[in-house]
């Protein structure tokens, strides 16, 4: 009886101790999980690779240069990848042109049409590329948005999108058309209007002139002489006339760019102003164009730089002399013009 017992009561024991065992493993195993999931799966997620659509919103890469085109055609597929995953890390979907995300991603399916990487990779960063477009043609950049398009086509043709962004653009071109002829027109009518007044000064300078000489002739008196006396007269001394006053003429905008909203400060639905200064030289081109101050600083001073330079003036003139002036402007990025 008393054997039964403590058999029973070893057995017991034991029971215990396993559940223990097993109770104290399955807290490690659920600390475990927990430690992979919450620190070291999102840290292997952020060093080795993202999706298109998280890479394409990250904030975006600035160079000092323009990637040079890439030679696609030697590439291998693999390579493909690599360089389309890069350039949409950098935020290089559409531009610029050979060496983007899109060509990148078409030349593999070129070579391989049924490519399911560079197709969802497409399909993912399409709405972005659209945005993309859709700046270039709010900033007036009609050509790289047509090209654009053309890329975007080539990758969903059916895309009810690209409807909506040729439309745009189409009107872009006719409003731009019709600000450049009103522009010329404009131009065209200070000139003709300056012309008139320079005229209109030469002829009140003559008859002043003419009104002092006759004045002066007049003033002097008559004197009789025999007439076997020869009258010998000076020769008249011409009137000196004041120096015509200095006419400066302040540079006018001919034409101008309208900064392209960044992309990062446009999906955070940030507004802010860059103050800049630069020449417009005797051939009313900018140059030296500088950023005084910006608020938010260093978001959107070179959009600001980039719409500057590309602007053209009628230059400063010193009777009628094109010279150098130097200009400051403040450029303002605001949502609602988007």
């Amino acid at each position: 009886m008393d054997t039964r017992m403590s058999i029973s009561n070893r057995r017991r024991a034991r029971g215990a101790a396993s559940s223990t065992f097993i109770f104290s493993g399955l807290i490690v195993l659920v600390i475990a999980a927990a430690g992979w999931f919450l620190v070291v799966k999102p840290h292997l997620d952020a060093t080795k690779g993202e999706s298109p659509t998280q890479a394409a919103t990250k904030k975006k890469v600035v160079s000092k240069s323009t990637p040079p085109p890439a030679n696609v055609a030697a590439m291998s597929t693999d390579q493909l990848l690599n360089e389309a995953g890069k350039a949409v890390r950098e935020e290089r979907l559409l531009s610029p042109a050979g060496n983007n995300a899109f060509e990148f991603y078409l030349k593999v399916l070129e070579r391989q049409p049924n490519n399911q990487v560079a197709k969802e990779a497409l399909r993912e960063t399409f709405p972005f590329g659209a945005n993309e477009a859709e700046q270039d043609i709010n900033s007036r950049n009609f050509n790289e948005a047509q090209r654009e398009i053309d890329l975007l086509a080539k990758a969903d043709p059916d895309n009810y999108t690209l409807t909506i962004l040729r439309s745009k653009l189409d009107a872009q071109r006719k409003t731009a058309t019709k600000e450049q002829q009103q522009a010329q027109a404009d131009l065209l009518a200070k000139q003709q209007a300056a012309q008139k007044q320079r005229a209109a000064a030469e002829a009140e300078k003559k008859r002043q002139a003419a009104e002092a000489q006759a004045a002066d002739a007049t003033s002097k008196p008559a004197t009789t002489q025999p007439q076997e006396q020869q009258t010998a007269q000076a020769p008249a001394q011409p009137k000196k006339q004041a120096p015509a006053p200095v006419r400066i003429q302040n540079a006018v905008l001919v034409s101008s760019v309208n900064p392209r909203y960044p992309s990062v400060a446009f999906r955070r639905r940030q507004e802010g102003w860059v103050d800049v200064q630069f020449t417009v030289d005797a051939s009313g081109n900018v140059k030296n164009a500088t950023v005084l101050d910006a608020k938010p600083r260093h978001v959107f001073d070179r959009a600001a730089i980039s719409a500057v330079e590309r602007w053209k003036y009628r230059p400063a003139l010193n009777n009628g002399r094109p010279f150098p002036v130097t200009m400051r402007r403040r450029i303002n990025f605001s949502l609602g013009n988007q």
